[in-house]
């Protein structure tokens, strides 16, 4: 399969998987595409550590309820059309950011731009539907691979594109000038032209998107996209694993809620907004909760039970999820502060931290 990857890459699921993965790629970029300007963001806006801090857990905050709702929406509409609103959408949380003047507008900003994270899911299930059982592992590893590097690329790049975007005309130039080095030369905020870089992003991505909605489809010829009859809720096989389903439900609240705290915190969010907030949250998870009630009701009232051969261990389920959040979140968080680590603790310019911190993620 390897060498078909190359030499039929214009050809079938070849070419789907090349697609796919570059869209994933490009997501990446977007919403990484904070760190590698956190410490010129901080200085221009003269942020404190909390608020600087919280601007980067806005970025992540709404990824995992986004993907669940993508995964909903996936199933629904079809890989496709998913993916090209998602690339589409991305260019308004990058226009948002790109043009702030205060720090609640970069607080929205970031928030917005972490449905973006969500994209994962899609090209998953794209790969899935296009390569057969004994190929679908590495075909996703490919894709997860290379779309995963679209963090390494925007911490290794991001600092010189907004040099080369220095000349444009100055139609994102807010702010006062400040003073960087990158690889031994003097600069300036103003020739660091991070505004027009993250705009310049998004609209890449948002081009992307309609171009892959226009040469993509969802199923190989002659294969039926399978569309869910409910895509309410997450349909289980015993009575112990419902109850199950609902307790892992509770932490997204849980740590939603701490989030408005958080926010509330840096005085985003007002107490009483605060509380309005949580109250929402509460009603938020008891109106999921009712879903997949709905959807397993039969299973719930005795009128239905599964055979032992069409029965899963939802367990299984939770152990995979926290395994995601041990692996995939110890490097959101690392990603998110390793080229402002490296640039504050080792004082290099910012264009070195950022292809140092590029590393990691590479890797990863």
């Amino acid at each position: 399969m390897i060498g078909e990857l190359f030499t039929k890459a214009t050809q079938g699921r070849y070419r789907i998987l090349h697609l796919t993965w570059f869209a994933f790629f490009l997501s990446f970029v977007v919403w990484f595409n904070f760190p590698p300007f956190r410490t010129t963001i901080v200085q221009e806006f003269g942020l404190t550590p909390a608020q600087a801090g919280t601007i980067g857990l806005c970025n992540v905050a709404l990824t995992v309820p986004a993907r669940v709702i993508i995964g909903m929406l996936l199933d629904k509409y079809g890989p496709r059309l998913t993916y090209s609103v998602l690339l589409v959408y991305a260019a308004i949380p990058c226009l948002i950011f790109a043009t702030a003047t205060s720090f609640n507008q970069l607080v929205v900003g970031r928030l917005l731009m972490g449905i973006v994270g969500a994209g994962f899911v899609i090209g998953i299930r794209m790969t899935a539907e296009w390569f057969p059982p004994k190929e679908v592992g590495t075909a996703e590893g490919i894709y997860g691979g290379w779309g995963n590097f679209g963090s390494a690329f925007s911490a290794f790049t991001m600092v010189l594109f907004a040099i080369g975007l220095s000349f444009l005309p100055g139609a994102f130039d807010f702010g006062e000038v400040q003073p960087f080095n990158v690889l031994g030369v003097s600069f300036s905020s103003q020739v660091l032209n991070w505004r027009a870089a993250i705009a310049g992003t998004g609209i890449i991505a948002a081009l992307y998107g309609v171009f892959y909605y226009f040469n993509v489809t969802d199923t190989p010829p002659g294969k039926v996209y399978q569309r869910p009859e409910r895509t309410n809720g997450m349909e289980v096989t015993t009575k112990r694993d419902f109850w199950f389903l609902l307790a892992m439900n509770a932490p997204l609240t849980v740590i939603m809620m701490v989030l408005a705290w958080r926010l509330q915190q840096v005085n985003f969010l007002s107490p009483s907004v605060m509380y309005i907030v949580w109250v929402g949250l509460i009603a938020l998870y008891a109106f999921q909760s009712f879903n997949c009630y709905s959807v397993n009701k039969a299973l719930m009232t005795g009128r239905k039970q599964y055979p032992a051969e069409d029965r899963y261990k939802f367990k299984q389920v939770a152990l995979l999820e926290l395994t995601y959040i041990v692996n995939f979140g110890s490097e959101l968080a690392v990603v998110t502060i390793l080229p402002a680590f490296f640039e504050g603790t080792f004082s290099l310019d910012k264009a070195t931290a950022g292809i140092i911190a590029s590393s990691y993620a590479f890797m990863n």
